[in-house]
């Protein structure tokens, strides 16, 4: 099976401030279907208070991150699935409780795994 990952930008996810108990109510009853279907791998949300750094191969921390993923914020779901329409499927249960598109991506397979 592939690992797909499910995503959206802060900025996309745009709710009134009163609809967001229902908002989290619907995306943790779509995570709890995911854990009760035995798709799920992880998920969360990127800590936006927590700035990025790099780290060099000798251990070197310096701020900051690569310029291309400067953006890098929101949700993400990492879902283990038999194929790319199951994947879609998913997303789509995503996007109903987030209320906003998801990002679908596959990561390469990995025979060592």
């Amino acid at each position: 099976m592939t690992k797909y990952l499910i995503s959206f930008p802060s900025g996309a996810m745009v709710v009134p401030e009163h609809d967001l108990p229902a908002v989290s109510d619907a995306a943790h009853a779509v995570v709890q279907e995911a854990k009760d279907a035995g798709v799920w791998v992880f998920g969360g949300g990127i800590d936006e208070s927590v700035p990025p750094v790099m780290v060099n191969a000798d251990g070197t921390v310096t701020e900051g991150t690569y310029p291309q993923t400067k953006q890098i914020e929101g949700g993400y779901s990492v879902l283990e699935l038999p194929s790319y329409e199951s994947a879609l499927e998913w997303a789509a249960k995503i996007a109903d409780a987030c209320r906003c598109a998801q990002e679908v991506r596959a990561f390469h397979y990995d025979p060592a795994s």
